[in-house]
């Protein structure tokens, strides 16, 4: 569940570090991504964390992803809620965090906007991840162009 997330934000954040991005390699990468979360769509993580880990891959690659099979939007839907049924059993953790801002990159709730912004206040600012920081960055980024964010998707 976790490499899914991991090939989805790989995919999502292609090239943005100025290396050049090669054809082959992202048709190949969308297309293990997208055919990595239809295999897990209908699959239910044992534990709330579990069950996190897995909306939040599923729904990154939903929205990493350029392939739409007619039903992709239906995908997000059925992700998003149950993300929004999981996301209360959660800790305040970075998984929560991640979930709260791909979720609010949907549906901009300004309630899931303002709980990830109190988890990362939380944080010890000297003692920040590499993870920590780039969630946190990318959450503001949303949140200041949500327009921009869309045309992702």
């Amino acid at each position: 569940m976790n490499n899914l997330y991991s090939i989805s934000h790989q995919l999502l954040t292609l090239g943005s570090d100025g290396s050049p991005v090669y054809l082959d390699q992202l048709s190949r990468l969308n297309r293990d991504v997208y055919e990595q979360a239809l295999q897990l769509y209908n699959t239910h993580g044992d534990t709330p964390e579990a069950e996190g880990e897995l909306c939040l891959g599923l729904l990154l690659a939903f929205i990493a992803t350029v392939y739409d099979n007619g039903r992709k939007r239906q995908y997000i839907q059925q992700v998003l809620h149950r993300s929004l049924a999981v996301l209360p059993q959660l800790p305040p953790s970075l998984l929560k965090v991640r979930l709260l801002t791909y979720c609010y990159s949907e549906v901009y709730d300004e309630a899931l906007l303002a709980e990830a912004r109190s988890i990362i206040a939380s944080w010890d600012k000297a003692a920040l991840t590499l993870e920590q920081v780039e969630i946190r960055d990318e959450l503001e980024a949303i949140a200041q162009s949500p327009c921009m964010w869309e045309m992702v998707d």
